[in-house]
């Protein structure tokens, strides 16, 4: 009886190292594989984001890389917008006002 006892606690403690050890292997690859240098393409992905995120704040919210031909598409666009639906600042999102409807209570008989 305590040599069964024995053999079960034993399969649990390895199935529990098992487990941690699967865990931390698992998680120091993925650390390992960070300190490494990266394949030349994630490397140049990651690259191009840094470039793209340094530009964006220079234009501060604006588009990145546009030139004037955007620019002058951009101000017709706008022209002809504000010409078809009554003008207004097209670049703030309306302002909405919902009056309160007055109701009237009906009494039935």
């Amino acid at each position: 009886m305590a040599l069964h006892r024995l053999f079960q606690l034993s399969s649990l403690l390895g199935s529990a190292v098992r487990v941690t050890l699967r865990r931390n292997i698992g998680l120091s690859a993925v650390l390992f594989n960070k300190a490494k240098d990266l394949d030349p393409v994630q490397k140049l992905f990651l690259d191009k984001i840094r470039e793209y995120n340094s530009k964006s704040k220079a234009v501060a919210g604006g588009v990145v890389d546009a030139g004037p031909a955007y620019q002058k598409n951009l101000s017709e666009e706008m022209t002809k917008l504000q010409r078809l639906y009554g003008g207004g600042d097209l670049t703030k999102f309306p302002q909405f006002n919902f009056p309160e409807p007055k109701l009237e209570e009906v009494t039935t008989k």
